[in-house]
């Protein structure tokens, strides 16, 4: 952990439920404190400089970085605790990683050799892996941002470190990330992911020979070296040489993503077909097996144990690249210099070529730009909801097709959309933390927490409303004192027709399947709930004729949930989602999903979402 400086006279002495303590560093935007909880959890809690605070694009910067660490797996980077982005004091609470940093390690114990070396390199990209599969581009890798956790490296500082810093003139502090910066950054050219992977290049260098690549005297003399000069290699192990020289190519189209340079980390060749996207929770695994533990120790430690993985096989018995942590099992179980049993050398990587480039970010989208580069969309719903979304390899219903509709419009292949379930309660966890790229599940718009999901829609508006028998012939909230209402577990619209001078008798069921039985049975005259979702519990009851009594109690916008800062794809949705309505799209689903219920839709354009 960095060391801790005293609060200085001005210092708040606490922001939000934290008891600042100390001081661990400042920046060009803000100044990092020790804090502590309450219940004594300790926190880095990041303050945004008070000189800023009135600037509307710092507030947003900040808001970005905010929303690149809730995004990226907790695995590789330091978890978000709390936050508040709106008040007078802006603040980011987040996880205190119990290590020193990379450039600490190096400078204290000389550089890294051997076996240590290879964990190390194979850590990192494997933390680089999952942060661009999070759609983040970091721009500011760098020894100073690796932390060397008990558990295996962590990517921290998302978005304040820059060579411009905040007041807009050239920082005379040196010189970390010039040294780290790639040559598009420093001619003003776009920058994504490639640039990452050159700036991990560069910090494996200085890892493995404790200077960086391209000297670190002046910011003018590195900046020109970076863009007119070859980095210096020596010094680096062959294999590692060239797998470091591709990545520090001075065309960001010729440097291997990174998963292509994980696999080439591994020893294992790379094709021309498309690479497996490891799933977060796989390459945390492949970390952990990975890295071991470089904090106490830098020369070679004994491999972690291997955890059973499972890995797919082709024709003739290769092996194919399945997860990240299978591959490490397999690097890291070899004989010296090759795989394991074999004497094999490790495989050089080939030149790259365009084809197997990173993509660029052209879109102005990370989800359309991992769309075009994948093939594959993840899109979370609530399974079993009979009309809705019941089944789960596809589920079937009104959002599951919904969800297919985007998803061809949005250029996915039809084997490319993957339905993932996801709980009532963690909708807005599985958009944060990247286990899903859209949520299409009942999601109302206005009960969301804004700060952690974004909306595109609403797909579709619905209402708290009551399913009866059409004999019942209940039009108005009065019509329903001293009825038999069912109600589930978890249900609060029974509270809310009682709070509104209506009385009741309430029928209890297991869950709304069973009212919806014993309202077509007789033993309850309705039940509450979402109208969208009570006709599809009632639409596959046959024998009877249901209805929707269009009462109308609430309005629930149901919208699309996707991460934040990603204004395109919102736009985009909202496109899609028009046109459903425009050419009658939506009402043929809804017919077809829910027409034996007598329910009067909305079938109306609704009015959507401004991104």
């Amino acid at each position: 952990m960095p060391e801790i400086r005293p609060l200085r006279p001005g210092d708040p002495p606490r922001l939000g439920t934290y008891a600042l303590r100390g001081r661990l560093g400042e920046g060009g935007q803000g100044v990092v404190y020790l804090g502590e909880s309450e219940d004594g959890e300790r926190a880095a809690v990041k303050l945004l400089h008070v000189r800023f605070t009135e600037e509307t694009h710092a507030r947003s910067r900040f808001a970005r970085e905010l929303a690149a660490a809730r995004r990226v797996a907790a695995f590789c980077t330091a978890r978000v605790l709390d936050a508040d982005l709106d008040g007078e004091a802006p603040y980011i609470a987040s996880e205190l990683i119990e290590g020193p940093s990379l450039r600490e390690i190096v400078e204290r114990d000389g550089p890294l050799d051997g076996e240590a070396l290879d964990r190390l390199a194979v850590g990192t990209a494997t933390a680089l892996t999952a942060i661009h599969h999070a759609g983040i581009a970091h721009r500011d890798f760098k020894p100073d941002n690796v932390m060397l956790a008990a558990d295996g490296p962590r990517v921290v500082d998302f978005g304040i470190a820059k060579i411009i810093d905040e007041s807009g003139t050239i920082t005379t502090r040196a010189v970390g990330t010039p040294a780290y910066m790639a040559p598009e950054q420093i001619a003003g050219e776009r920058v994504g992911f490639p640039a990452d992977v050159f700036a991990w290049g560069s910090t494996i260098v200085f890892t493995a020979t404790g200077r960086a690549p391209f000297g670190s005297d002046t910011i003018v003399a590195t900046l020109n070296r970076v863009i007119n000069h070859e980095p210096d290699l020596s010094g680096l192990p062959g294999g590692l040489r060239e797998i470091v020289a591709a990545c520090l190519n001075k065309d960001q189209r010729l440097r291997p993503t990174s998963d292509v340079l994980l696999k080439r980390l591994l020893g294992h060749p790379v094709d021309e077909e498309e690479i497996p996207e490891a799933s977060q929770e796989e390459l945390a695994e492949g970390a952990r097996a990975a890295t071991g533990d470089l904090t106490r120790q830098k020369r070679p430690v004994r491999p972690a144990r291997r955890r059973s993985a499972a890995v797919a096989a082709v024709a003739g018995g290769i092996a194919v690249l399945g997860v990240a942590g299978v591959l490490l099992a397999a690097r890291f179980g070899a004989a010296p210099g090759g795989t394991a049993g074999s004497t094999r050398p490790p495989v050089s990587p080939p030149p790259a070529s365009p084809s197997t480039s990173p993509p660029e970010v052209s879109t102005g989208s990370p989800l359309l730009d991992r769309i075009r580069d994948t093939g594959r969309l993840r899109v979370g719903f609530r399974k079993g909801l009979p009309g809705i979304s019941l089944g789960e390899d596809p589920p079937r219903g009104f959002e599951a097709d919904v969800a297919a509709h985007l998803a061809t419009a949005l250029g996915v292949p039809r084997r490319g959309l993957r339905f993932v379930p996801v709980g009532h309660t963690v909708r807005e966890d599985a958009v944060e933390r990247g286990k899903v790229d859209l949520v299409i599940a009942n999601f109302s718009i206005d009960g969301a927490d804004r700060r952690r999901v974004a909306f595109a829609g609403p797909y579709y508006v619905a209402h708290r409303d009551v399913l009866a028998r059409a004999s019942e012939r209940i039009g108005t909230l009065k019509d329903l004192r001293g009825r038999r209402i069912c109600l589930s577990p978890g249900q609060t619209a029974g509270t809310m027709i009682r709070e509104r001078g209506v009385d009741f008798v309430a029928v209890r069921a297991d869950d709304p399947s069973q009212c919806a039985s014993r309202v077509a049975d007789g033993s309850a005259d309705a039940m509450v709930g979402d109208d969208l979702l009570i006709a599809g519990f009632g639409a596959r009851l046959r024998d009877v004729k249901l209805e929707i009594a269009g009462l109308r109690l609430t309005t629930e916008r149901y919208g699309v949930a996707l991460r934040p800062g990603d204004p395109v794809a919102c736009r985009k949705i909202n496109e899609v989602i028009a046109s459903m309505y425009a050419d009658g799209t939506v009402k043929d689903l809804l017919e077809e999903h829910l027409g034996r219920v007598g329910f009067r839709f909305e079938t109306g354009r609704p009015r959507l979402e401004t991104c």
